[in-house]
């Protein structure tokens, strides 16, 4: 999957514990999604009349990403002339190191977020999620370069690990959470939390730190 827009203001506090219907959702106009492997094909093997969100997968250079934000841009658009827009929209983007193995720098997926940054965050008021993956262990320079950016500009992070003592079966990882709030003192800045989690049929449950039900 490749970006994904949804506008879900209009969920209730009831339905919203309950999770969201994105078909639903997409049917009422308030979830645009484009399916990676989908398009990717299509831009291959269909003929365009004009620049595909994935365009950059049939150029010998690989380095444009400027059509796929056009199609965000353009997803941001009201349907008519009469609809209001999307307020305070959130751009999903699972997963963002899949651009780096299809051939894409880190310097040009860091340009193309700091387009959608600031069309979604600063002139809507909404705000951009992104998966990335850390290579741990294994040398990866433009995934390194990628994180690292994406950190920096970060004002939430949330790194999903296993556990260092290895395989638990009541306690599948831990989840360390940052958070950055700048117009905060430098004292009350940064706050940094570790939940750990276990992933259950249809759900996961979270608790603190040798704090498992099975423990306890």
């Amino acid at each position: 999957m490749f970006p994904e827009l949804n506008n879900l203001l209009n969920t209730t506090p009831d339905r919203a514990e309950q999770g969201v219907n994105l078909t639903m959702a997409r049917e009422r106009g308030q979830l645009v999604f484009l399916e990676g492997l989908k398009s990717a094909v299509d831009v291959f093997f269909q003929a365009q009349e004009k620049p595909h969100p994935l365009q950059f997968l049939r150029e010998a250079s690989a380095g444009n990403l400027k059509p796929l934000f056009e199609f965000v841009r353009v997803a941001l658009k009201p349907v008519d002339s009469g609809a209001a827009g999307w307020t305070y929209p959130v751009l999903l983007v699972d997963d963002l190191s899949v651009l780096l193995s299809l051939g894409l720098g880190a310097v040009a997926v860091l340009d193309f977020i700091h387009y959608c940054r600031a069309t979604l965050c600063w002139e809507l008021k909404g705000n951009v999620v992104v998966l990335v993956h850390d290579s741990g262990d294994v040398e990866d320079e433009e995934n390194d370069i990628l994180l690292n950016g994406l950190s920096h500009q970060s004002h939430l992070i949330l790194r999903a690990e296993g556990l260092a003592t290895g395989f638990c079966r009541d306690v599948h990882g831990q989840l360390r959470i940052l958070w950055r709030r700048p117009s905060q003192s430098t004292s009350q800045r940064d706050q940094s939390l570790t939940y750990q989690y276990k992933i259950q049929d249809r759900s996961v449950s979270f608790f603190a730190k040798g704090m498992s039900p099975a423990v306890l």
